[in-house]
């Protein structure tokens, strides 16, 4: 495995067993992709973190001009874990009924709102309740049903599956049950204010002038006016609105506020909100695959996104979602059904179409992390491309019954 010379210039090649705590390491032997590393670049802190970067890469490159005096960072306090308590197709199977349940209910809140209505607050917490305990018992599921449903109405839509990203979000950052409440009710309530922006400009299909730009920019406070009035809100809850278009390097808006600053439900609704908004079809623009967006996403990190939080970003959702629609460099067609925790860009995949577009006759099931140079015919297979959901007539939903 070779590395860009352009990204090691400066930096010491180090033997994994040679590494000391307090060192940097600023690269691998290898893709950071391909690793379970969540993030690129980090402090060595003792030897359980040599322990672990020796199970992962031979050598690593280190920046000599960064040490730490002590250890290294201080040590970060343990945050919860969650082990899925459900299978993927158990968790499906109940997932949808939860899924349809809180979409009507969220729709018919948001036509309230729109008919000039308060916002039932209970309505929309009772609402996503079920999904957030569903998550819990297995995130994929849940992630792969929202990939697959009709949006047919941006805005009640977009409240529901950001709900969902949020819940899987706050479960890979360990948060606990109040607060994945919180941070899905938040999610859910963001583009409250959207209700109050003229159809003409919500629906335009070009580019907008300046006056309506400021009037869409409008909707944080509008939303916040409309949401004051429930008092039934957690500060959290009213600051990831007040917050979730502000951005890391204080290009956002309505205050320009930036780094740690922003609360951190603002800084994770920012990120959400634009990897949902690139996934789904607009007026203006195509949806971008999963896949796209996340390049886009770890291209903005540090600049419009905190760099941490795109990392765990990515270990949450995945670069190939599982539901999926993929494309093999073989020419072969399927879809995702699960994913590879430490090598993110090599999950299981059912074969559905060969490299002539026929259906296999039977069900194949490839692990992408067992096919690396393995000297056979089917040796070094990765995903060339991600097709848009319905891609062939392939229904993953299919495949999770």
């Amino acid at each position: 495995m070779t590395v860009d010379a352009s990204e090691t210039q400066n930096l010491l090649e180090v033997p994994v067993g040679n590494l000391e705590p307090g060192m940097y390491v600023a690269a691998l032997d290898r893709p950071w992709l391909e690793t379970p590393f969540a993030m690129q670049g980090f402090f060595v802190k003792d030897q359980e973190d040599i322990d672990f970067v020796a199970k992962h890469a031979s050598f690593v490159y280190v920046d000599p001009r960064r040490r730490s005096k002590v250890k290294a960072q201080p040590q970060k306090s343990a945050k919860r874990t969650y082990k899925d308590q459900s299978s993927l197709k158990r968790e499906f199977e109940t997932a949808q009924v939860d899924l349809t349940s809180a979409s009507d209910a969220i729709k018919k809140v948001f036509g309230q709102l729109k008919q000039g209505g308060n916002v039932d607050v209970g309505a929309v917490q009772t609402a996503i309740n079920p999904l957030i305990d569903s998550v819990l018992r297995n995130s994929e599921a849940l992630a792969s049903l929202v990939r697959m449903k009709s949006k047919d109405d941006y805005l009640y839509n977009h409240s529901l599956t950001m709900a969902v990203w949020a819940a899987i979000f706050g479960r890979q950052l360990g948060f606990d049950r109040e607060r994945l409440k919180n941070l899905a009710l938040g999610a859910a309530l963001i583009d409250t204010g959207m209700a109050t922006v003229a159809d003409e400009i919500v629906l335009a299909t070009g580019s907008l002038t300046d006056a309506q730009t400021k009037e869409v920019r409008k909707h944080v406070k509008n939303g916040l006016k409309v949401l004051q009035k429930s008092g039934q809100l957690s500060p959290d809850v009213l600051e990831m609105v007040a917050t979730h278009h502000e951005r890391y390097d204080g290009s956002g808006y309505p205050r320009g506020i930036k780094g740690m600053d922003i609360p951190v439900f603002g800084r994770i609704a920012g990120l959400v909100d634009s990897y949902d908004a690139m996934i789904t079809a607009r007026p203006y623009a195509k949806p971008r695959s999963s896949f796209e967006a996340m390049q886009e996403i770890s291209d903005l990190k540090d600049q419009y996104f905190q760099g941490e939080l795109v990392e765990q970003f990515m270990q949450a959702i995945g670069l190939f979602p599982t539901g999926s629609v993929v494309e093999l460099n073989s020419g072969e067609i399927g879809v995702v059904v699960q994913q590879n925790t430490t090598r993110r860009l090599r999950p299981k995949v059912i074969l559905v179409l060969d490299d002539q577009g026929c259906r296999h006759e039977k069900l194949v099931v490839l692990d992408l992390a067992k096919y690396v140079n393995e000297g056979d015919n089917k040796s070094d297979l990765w995903i060339a491309n991600e097709l848009q959901p319905g891609a062939h007539g392939i229904q993953p939903n299919e495949y999770f019954l």
